[in-house]
């Protein structure tokens, strides 16, 4: 097999539909390109035929009637689905330094962190959390983490910009989304592009809001496992066209739930008509089928009606109703309780079980006559049957999981200096419910919110681990919008600082206490989203001179300054190869072997400048490795043995 180029860009999603099309239906493409005539025939009355609305536009009443179609667009819904489409040129680079190791001392010095940013940190402690924080614009950053990490998602929960009036939109830009994120965030010289509201005095643009939240939500979907689930927060300004828009993008038949969060204990006396109580977060299920929703903790004030005045073995129950409503044949039979009295359903109504199944109740003493046996018979229904847990409801009372006050609190004493840090936040109890229902705590289940904001959601991740010995990891995604706080001048630097201040807290926690079996994952790493270290062909070049300059310039495909640790990362992504991916140096100097455990793939990587074919045989290069180099480092005879021995790509 020759040698391939590596991937420069992250994988075109339309590309891939097609593949996939061309799987299912290739008889509907003709020379590479889809033949819509062949693809209506082969979809038969599932596909609509446009040519009789055409005809009738255009003046014919011969054909039949078109038949009206439910339908949801938006003004700018097409330029949404392109800048979708568009691949990605950027990529993550990691941040040693703003990093935080299990083995780190709860001390932040400033010798410390110098430490931190030596190579070795980035070989050894550096690759041994599994949590990740990514600061970047979260479109970029989903295309980046789509092939990497490709139905590996359990469970996601974002919190995004409501629209109403004042919060954040994001302003994406088809022609270069990556050039955009860069001027915003002050990496480049504006031209004008700059961090943008949705004024009131505007009105609410819908169509702005749904066309930046379209291209996200799709890639969220691609992320999330076939049993994964995702919640989003929202309020009465958008929650209907959210809802519309989620019906689109994953299926109204995955819908789960509506649920109500009671966000305020307190009414307001300025309200003009009603006081505000609640918000919503919408549950859809990637796969309805295969999605999976597990059992909360019953509550303590839920075990306390159980009683046992009985002293029955079986431990403390309950009773409940043994009638039903409603007439029914053979549901009128004589009941003997132990003291002889007899007891039939009342007229209008009928027992729930058989006879002989009442019967065998009777005997096993899980009837309850009362305390003399003469009162009307009861179901005994034992504590320990239902302490496996309870199924979730559509109204999660402030009481249980919290409310915005509670949330504040929160902010402020873990940032005690800053009394006026974070606006919006979430309280940890709200998302730690969501977390709780998603995943379990032995299955290293993936939790992602790309609207990270404060990090709520990383939060309750590492407080539920330590509560049931999980897990479970994370992965925080948040652009540095501008704060105008001098100690932390953006959204992404008070996640991090979050993060880091709750990972102090819970070692302190844990100070003197004995090793646990498992050690906890009490670190993340941080990765930023940066242009891509490959070079980026311009072919607007004003004549021919600079046309061939420009040319002699990829010669070297890496951009100026490069560092080896941020091509790995890039190439790796890329290939899709996760960030917690393992790397090792060989028995070859300058050779590194990248591997993705989770996915149990692993790739060799060299960018020396010149390789020789004797100097990588301690490799043992089989059919199936894959080995990435350099392609000004292979001449021609090194490069065709290599690509007999092993799968070579170059960059």
């Amino acid at each position: 097999m020759p040698k391939q180029p590596v991937s420069k860009t992250t994988p075109s999603l339309t590309d891939e539909q097609l593949a996939a099309l061309r799987t299912l239906i290739p008889q509907a493409f003709t020379e590479g390109r889809i033949d819509f005539d062949k693809l209506r025939a082969s979809l038969g009355d599932l596909v609509d035929d446009p040519s009789t609305a055409l005809r009738q536009a255009q003046g014919d009443s011969s054909g039949q009637a078109a038949p009206e179609r439910y339908s949801f667009s938006w003004a700018g819904k097409r330029d949404a689905i392109r800048i979708l489409q568009a691949p990605s040129r950027a990529t993550l680079i990691p941040c040693p330094e703003e990093s935080v190791f299990n083995t780190t001392d709860t001390k932040d010095t400033t010798e410390e962190k110098e430490n931190l940013s030596d190579l070795r940190a980035l070989r050894g402690e550096f690759f041994s959390t599994q949590n990740l924080f990514i600061e970047g614009d979260n479109l970029e950053v989903l295309k980046l983490l789509y092939k990497p990490y490709f139905g590996r998602v359990k469970m996601i929960y974002i919190d995004p910009p409501y629209n109403t009036g004042n919060d954040f939109v994001y302003p994406d830009n088809f022609a270069d989304p990556l050039d955009t994120y860069l001027q915003l965030t002050g990496q480049k010289d504006s031209q004008g592009n700059l961090l943008t509201s949705n004024p009131e005095t505007g009105g609410r643009y819908h169509s702005a809001w749904l066309s930046m939240m379209y291209p996200r939500l799709f890639l969220a979907r691609q992320l999330l496992r076939e049993d994964g689930v995702i919640f989003v927060s929202i309020d009465d300004h958008e929650v209907h066209n959210l809802r519309l828009l989620m019906n689109e993008i994953l299926g109204e038949e995955n819908f789960v739930a509506s649920v109500m969060w009671q966000k305020m204990y307190s009414g307001k006396a300025d309200a003009t008509h009603f006081g505000t109580f609640h918000e919503y977060i919408l549950c859809y299920a990637k796969n309805i089928l295969t999605a999976e929703t597990y059992l909360l903790p019953r509550t303590e004030e839920m075990n306390a009606r159980y009683s046992n005045p009985d002293n029955d073995p079986r431990g403390p129950w309950l009773s409940n109703d043994l009638t039903a409503s409603g007439e029914r044949s053979g549901g009128h039979y004589p009941i003997v309780s132990p003291s002889g009295k007899t007891f039939d359903s009342p007229q209008g109504k009928h027992w729930l079980y058989a006879r002989h199944t009442m019967d065998e109740l009777v005997r096993d003493n899980g009837i309850w006559f009362g305390k003399d046996s003469n009162a009307f018979p009861r179901l005994k229904r034992f504590l320990s049957d239902v302490q496996q847990g309870r199924r979730a409801n559509t109204v999660w009372l402030y009481d249980e999981v919290g409310h915005t006050d509670e949330a504040t609190k929160e902010v402020k004493d873990l940032f005690p200096e800053n009394t006026e840090l974070f606006e919006t936040p979430k309280p940890s109890r709200l998302v730690k419910r969501m977390v709780q229902m998603t995943t379990t705590s032995g299955d290293n289940n993936i939790v992602l919110d790309f609207f990270a904001g404060s990090c709520t959601t990383a939060q309750a991740v590492l407080e539920l681990n330590r509560e049931d010995g999980g897990n479970r990891r994370f992965i925080m995604v948040q652009l540095p919008e501008p704060t105008g706080n001098p100690q932390f001048p953006t959204i992404a630097e008070i996640g991090k600082e979050r993060i880091r201040r709750v990972v102090m807290r819970m070692k302190k926690e844990r100070e003197g206490q004995l090793a646990l079996d498992k050690p906890e994952d009490l670190s993340f790493k941080v990765f930023k989203l940066a242009p891509s270290n490959y070079r980026q062909w311009d072919g607007t070049q004003p004549d021919a001179a600079a046309y061939a300059r420009q040319a002699e310039l990829f010669a070297d495909p890496l951009a100026e300054g490069w560092q080896p640790e941020n091509v790995l990362y890039e190439v790796a992504l890329k290939e899709g190869y996760g960030l917690n991916a393992q790397v090792e140096e060989t028995a070859v100097k300058g050779v590194q072997r990248v591997t993705d455990l989770d996915k149990g793939q692993a790739f060799y990587l060299t960018l020396a400048g010149k390789i020789a074919l004797n100097d990588l045989r301690p490799l043992d290069l089989k059919k199936d490795d894959l080995f990435i180099c350099r392609d000004a480092a292979l001449d021609d005879e090194a490069a065709a043995n290599l690509a007999l021995q092993c799968r070579l790509k170059t960059i």
